[in-house]
């Protein structure tokens, strides 16, 4: 039987949304091991007063739950 924990996080990009969620995906491997499922959550974009924008993906990550013990 296994547990796992469900955390959110948020990748930004100038380029996509699709980016902003693979280099949030890429970011928490590096600290995250087991990592099972990236669901996109939700969509948005960051506008600036220059008429910019960063588009910004908050993606809810699960991983295996292990024991310290």
């Amino acid at each position: 039987m296994s547990v796992y924990k469900v955390v959110e996080i948020i990748g930004t990009s100038s380029e996509s949304w699709e980016d902003a969620g693979l280099t949030a995906v890429k970011k928490a491997r590096e600290s995250i091991r087991q990592l099972r499922v990236a669901e996109v959550v939700q969509q948005d974009l960051d506008l600036d007063d220059s008429g910019g924008a960063t588009f910004r993906t908050k993606l809810r990550l699960s991983f295996k739950y292990e024991d310290e013990g």
